[in-house]
């Protein structure tokens, strides 16, 4: 049985992390929920705080090494993700950005992702549908209808278990998703990726018939 990759990317500052934390409750949400469904699966975290200067020097000259080269190799072969990133200024970290902007074009087409967020007050929490969802949906992933966003107090010994409601929540939405996509070892048709696209460019004709566009003259 082919397993399942699901990569796990947090990129929280601290020590201790709000945010590792959350993505630890949805890296074990999604394994239970992917297993339940009968399905092997194996999932990965990525940590971006320890790849800050990496990352740094990747945007400067073009090549990832090391670790981070690893990380992005992770992402690229995922069948699925979860990411989550503290809230800065009403919106994703500078760290959670630039890591996905050194992700070649093509990486998340079609990919499913949850996406999560943490601050220290639930005021932020519209930062899932004001930059997260349109950022994946510029990347082409496939973003699951809940996102979760966890404050301080979600944490605390006040909480009433609606964050853990929203974590299983999210998490069968992505194995649904999961589910109803196999995974190209176990014989789907597999995506095409930007190296395939420039070993063998697609015709312009043949983009056109596919948009429903006439032929070129």
């Amino acid at each position: 049985m082919t397993s399942r990759r699901i990569v796990v990317i947090s990129a929280g500052l601290s020590v201790p992390s709000s945010t590792r934390l959350l993505a630890d409750k949805l890296g074990d949400a999604v394994e239970r929920a992917v297993g339940a469904r009968g399905q092997a699966v194996d999932v990965q975290h990525v940590e971006l705080r320890p790849l800050a200067h990496a990352l740094a020097d990747h945007l400067l000259t073009g090549f990832a090494t090391g670790e981070l080269a690893q990380a992005i190799a992770a992402v690229r072969h995922a069948d699925a993700l979860a990411v989550v990133t503290p809230v800065f200024s009403a919106s994703y970290s500078g760290l959670f950005k630039t890591f996905f902007d050194v992700l070649e074009n093509g990486m998340l087409d079609g990919k499913p992702v949850v996406i999560a967020a943490t601050a220290g007050t639930a005021r932020h929490s519209l930062v899932l549908d004001h930059a997260l969802r349109p950022l994946f949906a510029y990347l082409h992933a496939v973003v699951v209808p809940t996102g979760v966003f966890a404050a301080s107090e979600d944490f605390g010994a006040t909480d009433d278990g609606s964050l853990d409601k929203r974590v299983e929540r999210a998490a069968g939405e992505l194995a649904a998703l999961l589910g109803a996509a196999p995974a190209a070892a176990d014989g789907a048709p597999r995506r095409r990726t930007v190296d395939d696209e420039l070993a063998a460019p697609t015709p312009f004709e043949q983009l056109l018939r596919e948009a429903g566009g006439r032929s070129v003259r």
